[in-house]
This record gives structure tokens, C-alpha cells and sequence, in this order.
């Protein structure tokens, strides 16, 4: 019994068991981050359907989704690029992509939000980057910013584009240190 006690205030968000001398434990969770294959399109297009339109809730209109499947510019722009899945046991929570220096897909199935998946997914295409990193990403999007500029990002420019045939005016946001 006192090992159990022990070994609860060591890891504490091991589960134990222990029954008839015997110590059990469920290893916490198994992640990883790996580069994407073609049967991880569907959990990506999923991800991206879920997650586009909470890029955009901050703007003062109303955005109709066009899924990633059929976005040919934003689709083919993520096929040229090196893309990378975060999985978690056997699940995909999120995904990012980067082609050159640039950054040009990050996002985490809402239900793996606030668990540093996100943060986790944008320090590994960081060290992917050997120049100075950019992105994009729309100017009422606060979070977003906020966090980009914890890693040192700044805005360089801002100007306006489309999505589904909407305006929208975004950010390049370029990393500085």
C-alpha cells in the first residue's frame, strides 16, 4: 500500500491498480507527431471542417464553410506542403504544414483544444524552418495572434483576401527572434 501512495504523489495522473501484491499502471497517454499519409486525409478534412469557420467567428460576418476537399486553392496550397499529423493513440487531434519557411496549416480538432496540442504542433514545424518563419492568419483572430507571438511573431503586413468568396483581411505575421 505505501508504494501506491508513493507512487501516486510521484505521477499522479498515473492510474494504478494494485491487487494481490501486484502493481499495475496505465502508461498515460501515447502521442506523437509524424509526417501524414494519404489515409489520414479524411481525419484532416474532418479537422478542417470543424475547426475554419472558429478561425473566422471574430469577424463581424457570417461565413459559410466550403470544406477543404473542395477549396481547390487552399487544398492544392496544403498538397505542395510537408504536412504533419498530431496523433494520440490511434487518433488524429491535429495537423500542421509547412512548405519553405512558411506555415501554412495549423489546426487541432476542437475536442484536443487547451492540451497543448497546438503549441506542441508549432514548435515541431518550427524546427522543420532553417530561414525565418511566416504565416498567415485573419486579422480578428486573437488567439491565434497571441499565441504566434509568444514564439516571437510579429505583424508585417495586412491586407485583404477571400474565403468562399468573402472578404477577409489578414495578417502575414513573420518570427523575429
Amino acid at each position: 500500500m505505501k508504494t501506491t501512495v508513493w507512487f501516486e504523489k510521484i505521477h499522479p495522473k498515473l492510474k494504478q491498480v494494485f491487487r494481490m501484491g501486484f502493481f499495475y499502471s496505465v502508461v498515460r497517454h501515447k502521442m506523437s507527431i509524424r509526417s501524414y499519409i494519404h489515409d489520414d486525409l479524411p481525419a484532416i478534412f474532418d479537422i478542417y471542417g470543424r475547426s475554419k469557420l472558429d478561425e473566422l467567428k471574430f469577424e463581424d460576418k457570417l461565413f459559410t464553410l466550403l470544406p477543404l476537399e473542395y477549396d481547390e486553392v487552399r487544398l492544392s496550397g496544403l498538397m505542395e506542403s510537408d504536412i504533419y499529423v498530431y496523433q494520440e493513440h490511434n487518433c488524429i487531434a491535429g495537423y500542421g504544414a509547412v512548405c519553405d519557411n512558411e506555415i501554412r496549416a495549423l489546426f487541432v480538432h476542437p475536442d484536443f483544444r487547451g492540451k497543448g496540442v497546438g503549441k506542441k504542433l508549432l514548435e515541431f514545424l518550427l524546427s522543420l524552418i532553417h530561414g525565418q518563419p511566416s504565416l498567415y492568419v485573419a486579422r480578428s483572430n486573437q488567439p491565434a495572434k497571441r499565441l504566434y507571438q509568444l514564439y516571437g511573431f510579429n505583424v508585417t503586413d495586412t491586407f485583404e483576401t477571400t474565403y468562399n468568396q468573402m472578404p477577409v483581411i489578414a495578417q502575414k505575421m513573420v518570427r523575429t527572434r
